[in-house]
């Protein structure tokens, strides 16, 4: 299993880490703490020394209940910081955070690899004629609603079989325009309760029958802090125990803010016997 990133394939077969830059003010995690170009690229220069394989770029949040900002806005805070990451890092592969196919579009020309769309592409009708166009891996996730409204659409008769389904109709759709590389987000905390997010965990490889690879992210989420019994800041343990699992389920990419323990655990599961 393999992507093409800008002429390089890239071999999931070893899962890869994605590390999270947020360079909006408001993230759940790490608002506002990347916000100089100073903070930027050690940030980033680190996460590539700890071994992240994709940067994942957003500038718009996306959390339970965030504001969202104007597209202008948008492109205004990530295309200098697309510009400033492939000057300073020539090989990285940039993956951009976006349901908007204008700064798919902008971003892509100026040289990232990927798109990461929360909405898999039903949020703006031209960015699956996009991504297309470009011929570059695309993450689709499931999601219902928006970030405002998505915690009032957490009504499933089967979960799984929904997202399948989800899924299944998003990918027939990409395939029909030739978007052949494909990534699988389950979209944990999007529209789906706390109990939701470990029904879908635990049934990880369900997803596998749809051929394509899994992109999960939980890092430092709400299903692991309320769980826990406190916050993003402290929840670097339980991601790690949720990527192990995830990883054992059959990931294929996590995206992450902590690149080396995500990294650690990649070097764990290789030691079991396949």
């Amino acid at each position: 299993m393999t992507l093409n990133c800008k002429g390089a394939l890239i071999d999931l077969q070893t899962p890869k880490i994605m590390g999270i830059l947020n360079i909006t003010p408001d993230s759940f995690y790490d608002g506002g703490k990347y916000k100089d170009e100073k903070s930027i690229l050690a940030q980033v220069e680190k996460m590539l020394n700890d071994g992240a394989t994709f940067i994942d770029i957003g500038a718009n949040s996306t959390r339970p209940g965030a504001t969202g900002i104007s597209e202008v806005e948008e492109l205004g805070r990530m295309l200098p910081i697309v510009a400033l990451l492939l000057k300073q890092f020539p090989e990285i592969l940039l993956s951009i955070d976006t349901f908007r196919s204008k700064v798919a579009e902008e971003s892509l020309q100026a040289g990232a690899a990927i798109i990461n769309d929360i909405s898999a592409g039903k949020r703006d009708n031209d960015m699956l004629r996009t991504v297309a166009k470009f011929k570059v891996p695309f993450i689709m996730m499931h999601m219902r609603g928006t970030p405002q409204t998505m915690q009032q659409h957490t009504q499933y008769a089967h979960l799984l079989i929904e997202l399948l389904q989800y899924f299944s109709e998003r990918i027939a759709a990409a395939r029909s325009l030739g978007i052949n590389d494909l990534i699988i987000d389950p979209g944990f905390g999007f529209a789906k309760t706390l109990e939701q997010n470990y029904e879908l965990l635990g049934q990880l490889e369900g997803f596998k029958t749809l051929g394509y690879p899994i992109l999960i992210g939980v890092s430092r989420k709400s299903m692991i802090y309320k769980t826990l019994g406190t916050d993003a800041q402290n929840a670097l343990n339980g991601t790690t125990a949720l990527n192990m699992y995830a990883l054992q389920k059959g990931a294929n990419i996590l995206r992450v803010h902590d690149v080396k323990e995500a990294v650690e655990c990649v070097q764990l599961m290789q030691q079991f016997p396949s």
